[in-house]
């Protein structure tokens, strides 16, 4: 039996994450803030190989003890999937609050979680980490001004994911950066163009279809590479 540990678990990717993975017989850690108040991820869960975790990953005692209470089980999957998009971000009336909120969340607490469960991983079967990153954090893709928190995170979130890869190849653990697409969650908006089932099947079989050789790249749910 493969094991996944999801953060962000309670909606939206995170939710549907959890859900597909759950119900193709994977043993399912799904993290959140507020596990009492996430009950459509409690009611996708129920009957499952699942838990639902208190994970801020904000807070590094929160990540701590979620590591030391899953230790010593293996985890052959970690997707590091919790992120914020921010305040006003457009040039002159940027939210600096917003945007230092924003690189703890997308950017700090990756690494932090990541960081925490190597062991989890490196004693597992697959030996994978993947990160929910952006097309908008890839700078040979920017084509406006702009979005200078979200964008901004994401960018650095991918050079995590680089530095991640190079450092736990000795372990033989597989880094991904992927981009979901434009889905149709309460951060995307009803007017975007991708499903959340389209997106997450796509980005389930870039994880299953990876290896070593993948390790330190970023890929949209469609299977393409996406340049840095």
């Amino acid at each position: 039996m493969s094991t996944v540990v999801i953060s962000g678990a309670s909606r939206g990717i995170g939710l549907e994450l959890a859900r597909a993975y759950a119900a193709d017989g994977w043993r399912v850690h799904a993290c959140c803030r507020d596990p009492a108040g996430a009950e459509e991820l409690a009611h996708a869960l129920e009957g499952r190989d699942a838990q639902v975790h208190p994970l801020d990953v904000t807070e590094a005692s929160a990540i701590g003890a979620l590591a030391a209470a899953l230790s010593p089980e293996p985890i052959d999957l970690l997707i590091n999937n919790a992120g914020i998009f921010g305040g006003e971000q457009d040039f002159g009336s940027v939210d600096y609050a917003s945007w230092e909120q924003v690189w703890r969340t997308n950017v700090i607490a990756p690494y932090r979680v990541a960081e925490a469960f190597v062991p989890h991983v490196a004693a597992s079967g697959l030996r994978r980490m993947a990160f929910v990153s952006s097309i908008s954090g890839s700078i040979a893709s920017v084509d406006a001004g702009g979005g200078y928190i979200y964008q901004s995170s994401k960018t650095g979130l991918n050079m995590v994911v680089v530095n991640l890869a190079r450092d736990l190849a000795g372990r033989g653990i597989t880094v991904l950066a992927l981009h979901p697409g434009w889905v149709r969650t309460d951060m995307g908006g009803a007017q975007a163009p991708v499903s959340p089932e389209e997106s997450i099947a796509g980005m389930r079989r870039v994880i299953a279809e990876s290896g070593p050789e993948r390790s330190g790249t970023l890929w949209d749910y469609r299977g393409e590479r996406l340049p840095w």
